[in-house]
């Protein structure tokens, strides 16, 4: 939640002496967001706007209290009446770039709207010489790269943060992250764990660290890790949703068994495979690397380009899907079973020759 600084400047139609009480009520929709209650948020928010229709700061409160009660079409006509407001506020424009990263689900023109008005508010700070608002905006920046998957790009904005910012603990945690979704997980362990020396308590440092021991073959290190994670972070870090090897393989055939006669004709000569975590040689295949959370991954030529110009064409197509990060990325065994369906579809889509923008057109990114 961010506050309007130039809501002395838009009165519009309400009083000089009205201003103070438009303050006090953003301030109380603020806190009572902060507590939890949106409905008293919102309240306190429709309340200043009854008395300035124009203030920024209000509409922004309001967005967010509505983002609480899940009513997100008003969140966003109100986030985006916040921002025409103040156009040039770099607090404004960081909120709006947030909500657009934050509710985006990986849509690429709504990902480019926040990387937009991020970097605006970004230059703005920077004239300002606010550090440590420019900084969130270079990290907001980062989120939406990540989310674009280009994790090089987010990470030297990281970077520029931590320039701005000194060793600051959660953002060394961001680095940590990044250099993990790079594959360059022995300086990820060092980055999580010099964060951790500041505050020990840092539920994702603690988690990307048991990725990292798992990765190194060390389950009891990375369980041990992980719990403290779900200690810290119970919500964000739930227990994996476990499932046997067998009933895996079931769940995997019979979503397999669904998929059209004509396509399972085309796998006939597809190996499709379970594996607990992907092997780094595979992530690093590609450029930047997959994510070392990678759901699953078809490995070889595209059917399309099958041919005997394809230099690739002798080697063998296969499917392979991740146990280990499936489970983690489950909320209940009904979604795993679901997912299960959806990346092997998404598996599938690349096979046949689909890109990511195809399948997410296709509801399988």
């Amino acid at each position: 939640m961010h506050r309007d600084k130039h809501k002395d400047k838009k009165k519009g139609k309400v009083r000089q002496d009205a201003a103070p009480e438009v303050e006090h009520l953003v301030d109380e929709s603020i806190a009572r967001w902060e507590a939890g209650d949106n409905e008293a948020a919102l309240a306190a928010a429709d309340r200043a706007l009854a008395l300035d229709a124009d203030s920024s700061a209000a509409h922004h409160c309001r967005a967010a209290a509505l983002v609480g009660l899940d009513r997100l079409e008003e969140a966003q006509e109100a986030c985006d009446r916040g921002l025409e407001l103040a156009p040039d506020d770099p607090e404004a424009l960081l909120y709006s770039a947030d909500f657009y990263v934050t509710h985006s689900e990986g849509d690429r023109d709504c990902l480019g709207h926040a990387l937009a008005l991020a970097a605006r508010g970004q230059r703005q700070a920077r004239r300002a010489k606010e550090i440590e608002l420019e900084a969130e905006l270079l990290l907001l920046q980062s989120r939406a790269e990540e989310d674009l998957r280009r994790p090089d790009v987010a990470l030297e904005l990281i970077e520029a943060a931590l320039d701005l910012l000194g060793p600051e603990p959660d953002v060394l945690v961001e680095r940590g992250i990044m250099l993990f979704e790079l594959c360059r997980f022995d300086e990820a362990r060092r980055q999580l764990e010099e964060a951790l020396a500041e505050e020990p308590d840092l539920a994702d440092a603690h988690f990307y660290l048991g990725l990292i021991d798992e990765r190194r073959g060390d389950r009891r290190g990375a369980e041990r890790r992980f719990r403290k994670a779900r200690r810290l972070e119970p919500d964000l870090y739930p227990r994996p949703v476990e499932m046997s090897g067998k009933d895996f393989e079931r769940t995997l055939e019979a979503a397999l068994a669904e998929l059209p006669a004509k396509i399972r004709r085309y796998l006939g000569n597809v190996a499709i495979t379970i594996e607990e975590i992907p092997l780094t040689d595979d992530l690093i295949a590609a450029d930047p690397p997959l994510s070392p959370q990678s759901l699953g991954l078809f490995r070889g030529s595209p059917l399309a380009q099958k041919g005997l110009a394809d230099p690739w064409a002798h080697f063998p197509n296969s499917i392979v899907l991740y146990k280990r990060n499936l489970e983690r990325f489950a909320s209940s065994r009904e979604e795993l079973i679901e997912q299960i369906d959806i990346t092997l579809r998404h598996e599938v889509g690349h096979f046949l020759g689909l890109d990511d923008d195809e399948l997410s057109d296709r509801g399988l990114a």
